[in-house]
């Protein structure tokens, strides 16, 4: 069982992302994988997808070697996408270090957490495998990124990075911009300042930085990389369709 996102992080490589809220099937993680990108993570917080649904995209993508992550839209989905194949959750709304354990809790099994252990797991194949062997490894391929997008969880991310079990801290900085009252001013420097602080407090703790919201601004993700951020999420499936549409409509109107 390999989760290429953590083994690429742990070699201080970008890893780049696609999200998925609009198409519903299996298909969407192989032609993922084939354009090139090292994971999906399935937005259940902002989709109206099933679980069934995620487990199968999240399925797919383990079968075409695409590390799957789930956005959730709470704590208590959290063990059944893991159960259902993903190999990692996004948690929303982490607003501090107490937040962000409760995500550990529910993500990890004993002794990190107390997710409940089933058998015949999608990450093992549906192998069965004695907990004893199983646990510890699910446990270290399992990402669990929290998310920092308001000014209440910047103001804790020192402690936040500091819990044991997180492994990355995930910027959302379109509702971070909100919080901060700069709605849709990516170039502000408060927007500059949050990335520089969660990055030091990444760096202080061991812990990896993404980028989110700024799939239109690529100047600004190229000097978050410079920065030290590793996870970039490049865009929807939604965004992708959309953008590729409009330009061959363009390009043929222009004939």
């Amino acid at each position: 069982m390999r989760n290429a996102v953590r083994d690429k992080l742990a070699r201080d490589e970008v890893v780049l992302s696609m999200s998925i809220r609009l198409v519903r099937t299996m298909e969407i993680a192989a032609l993922a994988q084939s354009a090139g990108f090292d994971s999906i993570y399935i937005d259940v917080e902002h989709s109206s997808f099933s679980l069934d649904t995620t487990s199968q995209i999240c399925m797919a993508g383990l079968a075409s070697g695409i590390t799957p992550f789930v956005r959730v839209p709470s704590i208590d989905v959290i063990p059944r996408v893991l159960d259902g194949g993903a190999l990692g959750v996004i948690a929303p709304h982490v607003q501090s270090a107490q937040d962000a354990a409760r995500v550990v809790r529910a993500a990890k099994y004993p002794p990190l957490g107390d997710r409940s252990f089933t058998g015949a797991l999608p990450q093992l194949g549906f192998r069965p495998f004695s907990a004893a062997e199983a646990l510890p490894a699910l446990n270290d391929a399992t990402t669990v990124v929290a998310m920092i997008e308001s000014a209440e969880a910047l103001g804790a991310v020192d402690e936040i990075a500091a819990v044991d079990g997180v492994d990355l801290l995930f910027i959302g900085t379109n509702d971070l911009c909100l919080s901060l009252g700069i709605p849709g001013q990516f170039d502000h420097a408060l927007v500059r300042d949050s990335y520089t602080r969660t990055m030091g407090a990444c760096r202080r703790h061991g812990k990896h930085l993404g980028i989110g919201g700024l799939a239109g601004q690529p100047k600004l993700v190229a000097e978050f990389i410079k920065l030290g951020a590793r996870y970039v999420s490049t865009g929807t499936d939604l965004s992708f369709l959309l953008g590729a549409a409009t330009a061959r409509v363009k390009q043929m109107r222009a004939l």
